[in-house]
């Protein structure tokens, strides 16, 4: 309201300066003073009070100061410029439309003004101030259109650059929670394996301790053995938290199935009978499918260790079947199967792994006892498949 009413003293000012000018003149003089009739100055006045709420009622306001344009124009000779009010009332309607309405509001606007001025004024049609005011409705309504295109324009722009803000935060959500759920999955896997094996080893230990002493011997050997794995694999994962400025991290690399017979070196140190089965021909798997193998592998052979019984056998199988590479662990145990097949992080675990990388896992008891593990992933990950597509 302070800026309209700002604008308004000035528009007022300034038809009340055109009021006084003369631009006919007589004895050859092209300008020359001249006192305005009471009613040009009525009109001057409502036309620029009706500016002050030109952003309020757009439409009410351009209709006053147009009604004001053509009585000051059908009425006085020479004309007082009312028709600067209706111009930017004009401006401000063509500002806040939309297009359609501009060339609609804006046509009429001319018709009415200049029709008028031409057909019932007392200048002669053709008269100059008559084209003036076709000329500058033309140039507020042009003028009103291209500021709300602007407006429009810069609105756009930002609207997609806190679109593609909230995107990129949103990305960023998205990649730390994916990174958090896979390293929660490592610990999970580290852990629950090489803890398994050091409470087996310590329980052996404990029970022979006195009658065999060189057999608790070799089961505390493996228990030092196992901690020390759980150690440098922890120590790799966690690793991974690091900042840039921390010191250097293990650069050891994932463990993948080329350490098949290493892991299932620790489950026979701890008793338990597994036999391995490879069709793979010596297929190079990508590193997230291979990391994937062996946490499968791993994390069913300690769900055996756990839950199979004492006297349990499991097999393994690694075979290539066309694009993919299926994993199998089978057991014949008469544990707790029903606990294993309630859930828990470690299935959670391997059918999100599995599932990450666009393969299928299914867990489930087998007929006659025992369980099933049988996953199956592609040989080719996403981000290597798309490389060759590239």
């Amino acid at each position: 309201m302070a800026l309209d009413a700002a604008l308004a003293v000035g528009v007022l000012a300034c038809m009340v300066a055109g009021s006084f000018v003369d631009p006919h003149g007589k004895n050859g003089v092209t300008w020359a003073l001249r006192t305005p009739d009471a009613l040009s100055l009525v009109l001057i006045a409502l036309g620029a009070a009706a500016l002050v709420f030109r952003r309020r009622a757009p439409m009410t306001v351009l209709a006053l100061t147009g009604t004001a344009s053509v009585i000051e124009s059908v009425t006085s000779d020479p004309r007082a410029p009312v028709a600067m009010s209706a111009v930017i009332a004009l401006y401000t309607v063509a500002s806040t439309t939309d297009r359609p309405t501009t060339w609609r509001v804006g046509l009429l606007t001319m018709t009415v003004l200049t029709g008028s001025a031409m057909l019932a004024g007392a200048l002669p049609w053709y008269a100059q101030e008559n084209l003036a005011i076709f000329a500058w409705t033309g140039i507020g309504a042009t003028a009103g259109d291209a500021v709300r295109s602007r407006r429009a324009m810069v609105a756009a722009i930002r609207e997609r650059a806190e679109r593609a803000e909230r995107t990129r935060e949103e990305e960023a959500r998205r990649r730390v929670a994916e990174e958090r759920l896979r390293i929660a999955r490592d610990l999970h896997d580290v852990v629950a394996h090489h803890i398994a094996l050091v409470n087996v080893q310590a329980g052996v230990a404990a029970h022979v301790m006195d009658k065999r002493p060189d057999q608790a011997k070799e089961a505390l050997a493996h228990v030092r053995e196992a901690s020390r794995s759980a150690l440098n694999e922890l120590r790799a994962t966690v690793g991974l938290l690091r900042q840039s400025g921390d010191p250097e991290a293990p650069t050891e690399p994932a463990p993948g199935l080329e350490r098949l017979d290493e892991l299932v070196g620790t489950f026979r140190s701890a008793g338990l009978q597994v036999e391995v089965a490879r069709a793979d021909q010596g297929t190079t798997l990508p590193a997230a499918v291979d990391l994937a193998a062996y946490r499968v592998i791993q994390e069913a052979l300690t769900n055996v260790q756990k839950h199979a019984g004492p006297d349990a056998k499991a097999e393994v199988s690694v075979v290539r079947v066309g694009p993919n590479i299926e994993i199998t662990v089978l057991d014949d145990g008469s544990g707790d199967d029903d606990t294993i097949e309630g859930g828990g992080h470690g299935l959670l675990g391997m059918r999100e792994r599995v599932t990450a990388l666009r393969g299928t896992l299914t867990t489930g008891p087998r007929y006659g006892g025992g369980f099933r593990v049988h996953a199956i992933l592609p040989v080719k990950s996403r981000t290597r498949a798309a490389e060759d597509a590239v």
